[in-house]
Formats: C-alpha cells, structure tokens, sequence
C-alpha cells in the first residue's frame, strides 16, 4: 500500500491515468477546488485517511502502465530547489510565474520581457540561470490556460490607427525566417539581441489598430520571433529567461489560431525540461503539445514523437523509447516538404537520425549494449546534415566520438573527437560546450593513453570557463 499520501502524489496519480483536473475530479468524486488545491501545495498538504484511501483504490484499478507511469511522475513531483536571490534570507525558494502570465495580453508579457531583457547587463544574465519553473508551478497553469484561456488576435479597445501595409508585414515575415535561420545554422544565441529588438517592434505594432487579417500575420510573426528568442537564450545557458519566451510563443501562436506552432514551442519547452534532467515534466509537456496538433503535419507529428522518445530514455524506458521512435519514422515517411511550414524544414531525416542517435546514446551510458545502434544513427545524420548546421554537426561528431569511446574504441574515438573539434571551434552554443564538458570528463579515467591525453589537452581550452 502506497502510505501518506500528499498533494503530489495525488497529482502524480492524475498525470499517470492522463487525466486533466475536472475530470480527475469526477471520477474520484473529489471537488475540483480541492484537487486544485493537492496541485497548488503538493508535498506541503498530507491527504486525510478517506482520501488516501481513495487514492489507494484508483491506484489498484490502474493498469500496469499507469502504475510505472505513476512511479516515474511521484518520483519527478519532488519540487527542485533553486538557488534564490542572494539578499534573500530564505534557505530555499518555490519558484513560479510572475503575475500575470498566463492572464494579461500578450503585447502587454511581450513588452515587459523585450524591455527587461535589452536592459540585463551580463551580470543580470548570469542570474538568469536559475528560476526555472517546474512541477506542478509549471504544468497546472499551463495546462489551464489551454483549457480555459481566452487569447484572440483581436483589436484590444482604445488603441490609436496605424495601418501597415502588406509589404511590410512580408518583410517582418522574412526576417523571421532568416533569424531563425542563423540560429539553425550557428547556435549559442548570436545576434539575439538583435531577434528581441525585432520582437519588441513587431509588437508595438500590436498595440496599434490594424486589419483583423493584418493583425493575425502580425501576431504569427511575434510567436516565431518569441520562440527563436527562446531557443537563443536556451542555448545561450539562460534557461529562465528562455522559458518565459517559450510561455510568450505558445500564446501568441494560439492568439493568431496557430495550434500547430503553439506545439512546436510546447515542444521546445520540453526539449529544454529534458536538458535540465526534468523528464516526467517534458512528457506532460510533449502530450499538451500532442493535443495541439491535431491540424499539424506529418513532418511536425513525426518531431513530436521524437520528443516522446526522449523522454522515455530519461525515464530508463526503452520499450516506450523504441515504440515513440516507430512511430515517428511512420509519419515522416509521410512528410510531404511542399506543405509542411518553413519552421519545421529542420526536422528531416538527419535530424530524425541525428535526435534518435543522441537519445540511445544517453540510455548506451547506463548499458553500453546501446552504443553500437546509437553510433549507427548518428553516423547516418553526420552523412545526411547539410554542411551549414555546425551546432547539429557538432552535437553529431561528439557523439560519435563518445559512442567509440563507450565501446573502448580509443584510437577511433580520439580521431573522431579532434574532427569534431574543428566544428566545435565555429560554433558558440552552450549546448555544444556542456556536452564537449561531459566528453572531457569522461576521458579522465583514461587520460594517461597517449592519444587521449592530446585530445583532452585540445579539448581543454574549449571546456575553459570564460574570464
């Protein structure tokens, strides 16, 4: 019997069976206000006996998949602590969304994120590290607003006439593509700065009348912008501030009725929760995201899964793992290019093989029974990507090279490793540089190999933390 129930292990079993918090309600027959409040106050809230005894049967009736689902979500519910501000005096800290985030307009979050970020100093950036939300502060908000929210692309009232033209609106359209573009291609946030300023005037765009059509694209162009700024900020090592763009992206697309663009920044979401070790969050992201796409492509349907199958593999699932990866060649073997949005063209077979390799890479650390299968994917992606995508190529290259050094192939591996080092060199992505730091680490045990030891000597001006 599962004993002392709390909060969190009340909505670790809601997530487990699927559920949202109504009709987790109805079925336990437990008023929604307090399944609301379990989710609020998680492990700080001891179930009374009648409800843990309720919990315990709808635990018994679960299938054995929700079960180790449930076990996965109770063991992720446990609240990281972030560090908080130094003057605070408080040992630990519940970090959550700033007022107003899920409630106010979007030019309103839009105007107050781009102000502060151009305004950070590099010393401010570095705060930005922490405050990531997670858990139930992350999921029960978000999962609200989707159900509930109310974001149009409509004209909010009281706002002065200034009409742009459709030339106009196609030159905001294109710099989008091409911003995020770069970003594709280098990583590591260059020119960011230069996405925000953008952001920030496509959205006092915003705060003027402008057609219902005219808006709509406006409002489209505003949600890319947000999710390159995230994507940039992620990968520049400033997860919080990443994560708000994120928040800014998903609601922007769903103003301008882009369900399957809000997926894709949901996705993104979960992408950088996977980075941060928050597997159990990253898949109830990936499923919020999964409902989303409903109208998406194959090509988006099949990046999805891929996202799921990540997950899986941070979550020792191997099965689950293998069948999310069928399940996406399924669909991109259905992929057509001509219809599929500009913003996915990534995601093609390099990618598909390039994400899968990464993944058994990871799970090839835990048993190396997988290392010669990821090094099969990866060394498809490093044959299929196109010479312009240095961060993938990057990430590609060092995986290789780890996969031969898992399976004590030094020689091999140190070849490999000084090649990726060419491409590492052009690229200035946190990414590329934490892993190049797990690599580096890994290689100590046998760093008196002589042909290691010249790798790790190479290695060790990247790895350098800078001035």
């Amino acid at each position: 019997m599962h004993e002392a129930w709390t909060g969190a292990d009340a909505t670790a079993l809601r997530r487990a069976l699927g559920v949202f918090q109504a009709e987790f309600a109805e079925r336990t027959g437990v008023a929604l206000s307090t399944v609301k409040k379990w989710a609020r106050r998680g492990m700080t809230v001891t179930l009374p006996s009648f409800f843990a005894e309720l919990m315990e049967t709808h635990l018994t009736r679960a299938t054995p998949q929700q079960r180790a689902r449930f076990v996965a979500a109770k063991q992720a519910s446990i609240t990281i602590v972030l560090p908080c501000d130094p003057d605070d005096r408080a040992d630990s800290c519940a970090v959550q969304w700033e007022t107003g985030m899920w409630t106010a307009d979007c030019t309103a979050i839009a105007h107050d994120l781009t102000r502060e970020d151009l305004m950070l100093d590099r010393r401010q950036a570095a705060r930005a590290l922490v405050g990531v939300v997670v858990g139930a502060n992350l999921l029960e908000p978000l999962e609200r607003w989707l159900l509930y929210g109310s974001d149009r692309a409509a004209t909010p009232a009281g706002m002065t006439r200034y009409r742009v033209g459709i030339q106009e609106v196609e030159q905001l359209e294109n710099a989008a593509r091409v911003f995020r573009e770069w970003d594709d291609q280098y990583g590591g946030g260059l020119r960011r700065k230069a996405v925000i300023g953008q952001l920030n005037e496509v959205n006092d765009l915003l705060t003027h009348t402008q057609p219902p059509e005219i808006r709509r694209r406006l409002t489209v162009v505003l949600a890319h912008l947000a999710e390159t700024v995230a994507t940039m900020s992620w990968d520049s090592g400033q997860q919080s501030t990443a994560q708000r763009y994120f928040v800014l992206a998903v609601r922007a697309a769903l103003a301008a009725g882009d369900s399957p663009f809000a997926a894709n920044s949901l996705a993104g979401m979960a992408r950088q929760l996977l980075y941060l070790g928050r597997a159990a969050d990253a898949l109830e992201l990936v499923r919020l995201a999964q409902d989303q796409a409903a109208t998406a492509t194959p090509a988006v349907r099949a990046m999805l899964r891929t996202r799921e199958a990540w997950a899986y593999a941070h979550l020792h699932r191997p099965s689950a793992f293998h069948h999310a990866c069928d399940r996406a060649q399924e669909a991109i073997a259905e992929a057509s290019p001509p219809i599929d949005p500009y913003w996915i063209g990534y995601f093609d077979d390099s990618e598909m093989a390039g994400t899968i390799g990464g993944r058994l890479l990871e799970m090839a650390l835990c048993t190396p029974e997988f290392a010669s299968e990821a090094a099969e994917q990866i060394s498809r992606a490093i044959a299929l990507r196109q010479p312009n995508r240095l961060r993938s190529a990057a990430l590609d290259q060092l995986g290789l090279a780890e996969a031969r050094l898992i399976q004590g192939e030094l020689e091999e591996a140190c070849r490999l490793g000084h090649a990726a080092l060419s491409t590492v060199e052009q690229t200035a992505s946190d990414r590329v540089r934490v892993k190049l730091r797990e690599i580096f680490a890994r290689t100590e045990h046998v760093a008196n190999v002589r042909t290691v030891a010249e790798l790790r000597d190479r290695m060790r001006v990247l790895v350098a933390d800078p001035v």
